[in-house]
């Protein structure tokens, strides 16, 4: 059995995906703002290296795997802060970690992104240029300049919207830009995302409003399955990635959506290599 790490472990699909571990024998390391293992802000550089110093204290510096699914929605008021708990928040942890996964011997790491970085037409380009050159300070100050630009009937109901999309999309892309670098890669060390669709969630429903409210097929994005997402549709594939037959998967992005994403957008994938 081996030592896991799962950030937002208190709610939503890191709960689900600690109970899964934690079902599979594991012992598990959770990481949240509050009833976890690790009380940390992952939204501040302060919070982040206390959450990598105490989950490495209690793993005794080594971890099997690191699940990290804390995250927020566009319902936020502070786009800023969404850019940093989305993105800086999960890479920095990764970061701090990934040595106690090369320990290991065959680390697994998988983080919670969204369909939300393809499927909504509001990704700044920009702004995800920042957050993958590590300026979280110019990335919360455009993210902030482009929340004060959103015309009213968005930004009542989602004004960070485009951070949301954006922090999403850029940690997509650093996921398939770190995979496969030799500090992970040759270290033995795997790398994966999945990208949700509308999960009934915490956080989905803080947007949206109560559940029983909803009739899938009047839903803004298309839901081909006619159903919502459960937190265990999401724990399932987090358990598969970290689990040791995963041994030839890196920089995947797995779309987790009832089929949102393939709806909008069917000629996508796969995308033909030009000389």
């Amino acid at each position: 059995m081996g030592t896991f790490a799962v950030t937002g472990s208190a709610s939503g699909m890191g709960a689900a995906s600690a109970a899964a571990l934690r079902d599979a024998g594991h012992t598990v390391i959770g990481v949240d703002l509050r009833d976890a293992d690790v009380v940390a802000d992952l939204g501040t550089a302060d919070g982040r290296r206390h959450a990598v110093e105490e989950v490495l204290a209690l793993s005794g510096g080594t971890l099997d795997g690191v699940a990290a699914v804390a995250g927020v929605g566009p319902a936020m008021k502070d786009a800023g802060a969404v850019m940093s708990i989305n993105y800086f928040g999960p890479v920095a942890l990764l970061d701090g970690l990934r040595p106690a996964l090369e320990r290991s011997g065959a680390g697994r790491a998988v983080v919670i992104g969204s369909n939300s970085a393809s499927t909504v037409p509001m990704v700044d380009e920009e702004l995800a240029r920042l957050a993958l050159a590590g300026d979280e300070d110019a990335a919360r100050e455009r993210a902030r300049a482009a929340q004060a630009a959103l015309p009213p009937e968005i930004a009542g109901d989602a004004p960070s919207i485009s951070a949301y999309a954006t922090s999403k999309f850029a940690l997509a892309r650093w996921v398939r830009r770190t995979a496969v670098t030799p500090e992970w890669a040759r270290r033995g060390i795997l790398l994966n995302a999945i990208a949700p669709g509308a999960v009934l969630t915490p956080l989905m429903l803080g947007s949206t409003g109560d559940a029983a409210d909803h009739d899938p097929d009047e839903f803004p994005t298309p839901m081909p399955l006619g159903v919502f997402g459960h937190p265990e549709d999401i724990a399932f594939w987090v358990h598969q990635f970290l689990r040791p037959e995963a041994r030839f998967t890196t920089g995947a992005i797995l779309y987790v959506d009832g089929g949102t994403d393939a709806a909008m957008r069917p000629d996508t994938q796969p995308t033909a290599m030009t000389l």
